[in-house]
């Protein structure tokens, strides 16, 4: 993953993080907000009830004919007897209940205030209403959270990105110190198979000298499982025509001396005339991974199948060793997991083959029992598969 995508998950992490922490003193000040809107409201309604008041206060019956109610928008009032009966209410919406002061239901707020007895057109409470909006109230807290998580993800990314500075440069000095490593490995590994392919051309086969030859293969294939690592992500891989059965045999051939050190024998039933249409480096990791962990988990004197067959779901290729089997089927395509710390090899070579997998739409099934061996069974979709030899 590169460092600024790295950050960038991170930041996201760490803002939705903070933002949990912060739903406990919003919510307390969402609570406190709506406390004042209320109190801002009951102090409307006061103010509208006293400009009613004042305005039957200045009727004079004497000199005026009727007494013009006064109406305001978005507030609702009436005038009610003794036992809130209406005598005259703009209110659409009556209370279930009545008692003096400021009450709340639902979303709809009323203050009932009293009057003098027979005063105001024989009136004996006066009730205010208005619908109760809290949209403004979250509006604000709407805004100071997006405020909140914007700042706090910048700096998150800024932050990220400026602690990580240091550890870009180890990473980057560690990385080109592979590169040159695995550079300098390469040209004496290749050096020492040339020579041994001579020397075993012109002498008599020796015990010794095939160890030799079978480590250096073994060796040969973790170098190519690293080197894959470091090119995957900045090279493309370009698919061809691939013989699959004379590939397969191919590697199986070159993995023989290699099983031979344990007295381990390779068995091949390769029934399949169609090409493979893939990338010869990510079909060799696959083949050549497993090869080598059959081997490494196969009991010494035990056998080795390698199947390759055409179905109707499509080629199946079948690596069958017999050994003490996998105790979690699903860990060991984890990149550094290993099943058995006491064998060889840096667990990354089945996390690399799952990665070709997904890539290509590969499907794979293990099968495996305790004591008696692991089956690993690839299925190739017939997307990948072309006719035997025909021109793309």
């Amino acid at each position: 993953m590169k460092d600024s995508q790295y950050a960038l998950k991170n930041a996201f992490l760490y803002t939705f993080l903070v933002g949990l922490i912060l739903l406990a003193p919003l919510y307390v000040y969402t609570v406190y907000m709506k406390s004042i809107y209320e109190i801002q409201n009951e102090l409307l309604l006061k103010q509208r009830s006293s400009l009613i008041l004042s305005a039957m206060e200045e009727f004079d019956e004497t000199r005026e004919d009727s007494f013009e109610y006064p109406r305001f928008k978005s507030i609702e009032s009436g005038l009610y007897d003794l036992h809130f009966g209406p005598i005259f209410t703009l209110i659409k919406r009556p209370m279930s209940k009545f008692s003096q002061g400021y009450h709340i239901y639902d979303d709809h707020a009323y203050l009932i205030v009293p009057l003098p007895d027979q005063r105001y057109f024989g009136a004996d409470y006066i009730i205010i209403a208005n619908t109760l909006s809290y949209a403004s109230v979250y509006q604000k807290v709407s805004m100071i959270l997006l405020f909140i998580v914007i700042l706090v993800f910048i700096l998150s990314f800024v932050f990220l990105n400026l602690f990580s500075r240091p550890f870009k440069r180890v990473n980057e000095k560690l990385d080109n110190f592979i590169k040159d490593s695995m550079h300098e490995i390469n040209t004496p590994l290749s050096i020492i198979n040339v020579n041994i392919d001579l020397y075993d051309q012109r002498h008599e086969s020796s015990k010794y000298l095939q160890r030799i030859k079978a480590a250096t293969k073994t060796l040969s294939n973790i170098y190519n499982d690293m080197d894959y690592l470091i090119k995957n992500q900045k090279l493309d891989f370009v698919y061809e025509a691939i013989d699959l059965k004379a590939f397969l045999a191919e590697r199986v051939s070159y993995f023989d001396e290699v099983a031979a050190m344990k007295n381990i024998v390779i068995f091949s039933e390769l029934d399949a005339d169609r090409d493979l249409f893939f990338n010869p480096t990510q079909l060799q990791r696959i083949i050549d991974n497993n090869l080598s962990n059959a081997i490494k988990y196969s009991y010494e004197e035990s056998s080795i199948e390698v199947t390759l067959k055409q179905e109707k779901s499509g080629l199946k290729l079948m690596f069958k060793d017999h050994g003490p089997g996998i105790a979690d089927s699903k860990k060991i395509f984890e990149r550094y997991y290993r099943e058995e710390t006491g064998k060889s090899g840096f667990g990354i070579g089945l996390n690399i083959v799952k990665s070709i997998m997904d890539e290509a739409g590969i499907e794979l099934q293990v099968i495996s029992k305790i004591k008696e061996g692991s089956t690993f069974i690839y299925t190739f979709p017939p997307s990948l598969l072309i006719n035997k030899h025909s021109k793309l």
